[in-house]
């Protein structure tokens, strides 16, 4: 549900950065748009992102 105009705008943002930056692409051999390397030695940390999914990386 969204909430007003500065919501929407807040929403659509945090939907491109987690489509550009983080979730993977077949068409891409199962990496992001903005490519990076793989991290192997580090804590996972797990994070909320766009209202229920979740992100994990290694701090």
């Amino acid at each position: 549900m969204v909430f007003g105009e500065r919501h929407l705008r807040h929403v659509l943002l945090s939907y491109m950065n987690y489509y550009n930056g983080t979730r993977t692409h077949l068409s891409l051999h199962k990496d992001a748009p903005i490519s990076r390397a793989a991290e192997t030695v580090g804590r996972i940390l797990c994070r909320p992102i766009l209202g229920g999914l979740h992100q994990y990386a290694r701090i």
